[in-house]
């Protein structure tokens, strides 16, 4: 005999919601004849949490005898009322979403399947396809999102802050802890894509304008969805947010620096007023090459705290073998000697006649070389220090057995 499927538990985070809740119940509760017998699922609860509501949002949930109803005396955040919902619910298998009537739970049907069909852990509810309901700035501010979050991880997902989720109950461990607040499903997708150990699939679903007045401040939770990527991606995957802004950096140092280079290569000298440029350019370079060396380390780091071993491929590892102690040191070696070099003039001068009339572009561009050589003979002491911390840290191994053995005489 099959062993029966898993149970989904819907849970509806509800924050004066009295015009849509229960409609929204509703809904689900006809919902739930056709999630069993479109998915794995074989039955399905449904729980709402009200999240400090001030209207009647409680008392028309409380009116389902069907539903379990949890109350907040006050608002918590959205997250927070999920964490509740979930921690009160029977299910092996988790969904969430929006009590304001915008989703059809219907279509948490095609979530389950995915979820079984793919292996996934989690399953998110896509709601930008054709016909969506979504105001065209909260569209415009999630791809902006989607798109950050994609070059952070390597991995594509259009709608990150999805309220249409399932999940199984065994990937909260994997993806706590998680914020309280409205920020909590973006902080949720970049936690399974940056960390790495969960399977995630996107399924496209309906979307509808919402019941009543929406919660969310364009403003001031984009700015939250955005420090919660920049968060948990400095957390995961810290050289990745480095080098993304050495990136920039490296931009801003070419855009500044190519005009005065074209000059010196047509010309063989810079004019006076470029000195701004020049000095621009090269403080864009420094900072490149600070946080070049700083993702090597960091990552080191990241991979230690995260149990997982330290990058070999893509830009962080072939940053970390140029980082390696031979070639970094004479790479450091080689700057320091390109800089006495170049100032070199302007040292003999000195040192016989007290004055120095060298071109100041020549001071500066030998202080760049310095400053690099420094960078890297920094990176490269970090570096040897985290790898024995990292051999400290590992359990000691059995000894090699030796090649031969000759026993002695009894």
């Amino acid at each position: 005999m099959a062993a029966p499927g898993p149970t989904l538990s819907i849970v509806l985070p509800a924050l004066d919601e009295e015009a849509a809740i229960g409609d929204t119940i509703a809904r689900c509760l006809a919902a739930r004849a056709r999630i069993v017998a479109e998915s794995p699922v074989t039955a399905v609860e449904i729980l709402v949490v009200s999240d400090g509501s001030r209207d009647r949002t409680e008392a028309v949930a409380c009116g389902f005898p069907e539903v379990t109803v949890l109350g907040f005396d006050r608002n918590r955040g959205y997250g927070a009322a999920l964490k509740a919902g979930f921690a009160h619910a029977a299910g092996e298998w988790l969904a969430f979403l929006d009590a304001d009537g915008t989703c059809d739970p219907a279509c948490l049907a095609a979530l389950c399947r995915a979820l079984a069909d793919e292996g996934a852990d989690l399953a998110i509810g896509s709601r930008l396809g054709p016909g969506t309901g979504m105001p065209r700035l909260r569209r415009l501010g999630n791809a902006l999102f989607a798109g950050l979050l994609g070059l952070l991880s390597g991995t594509r997902v259009r709608d990150i802050a999805s309220g249409v989720r399932v999940l199984r109950r065994a990937a909260l461990a994997a993806l706590d802890p998680l914020p309280d607040g409205l920020h909590y499903t973006p902080a949720m997708t970049a936690r399974a894509l940056l960390e790495g150990r969960l399977a995630l699939v996107e399924v496209p679903v309906p979307y509808g304008a919402r019941i009543g007045q929406s919660k969310l401040s364009v403003v001031r939770d984009g700015f939250r969805f955005l420090v919660s990527i920049a968060r948990t991606a400095a957390i995961h995957r810290p050289a990745r947010v480095l080098l993304l802004a050495a990136a920039a950096l490296a931009v801003g140092a070419g855009a500044v620096g190519i005009g005065p280079a074209w000059y010196w290569l047509r010309h063989g000298r810079l004019e006076e007023w470029m000195i701004y440029r020049v000095l621009l350019a090269l403080l864009f370079g420094t900072g490149v090459a600070l946080l070049a060396s700083a993702a090597v380390v960091a990552e080191q780091i990241a991979s230690i705290a995260h149990g997982r071993p330290a990058a070999v491929g893509g830009v962080t590892g072939l940053l970390r073998r140029g980082l390696s102690r031979r070639a970094a040191l004479a790479t450091a070696a080689a700057l320091g000697a390109a800089a006495v070099a170049i100032c070199l003039p302007g040292l003999v001068e000195y040192a016989t006649s007290g004055e120095v009339s060298m071109h100041w572009s020549r001071a500066m561009l030998s202080s760049l070389l310095v400053v690099l050589a420094m960078a890297l003979g920094t990176a490269v002491f970090l570096s040897e220090t985290i790898d024995l911390m990292r051999a400290a840290r590992a359990a000691p191994g059995a000894l090699p057995p030796p090649d031969r053995v000759r026993p002695g005489a009894v």
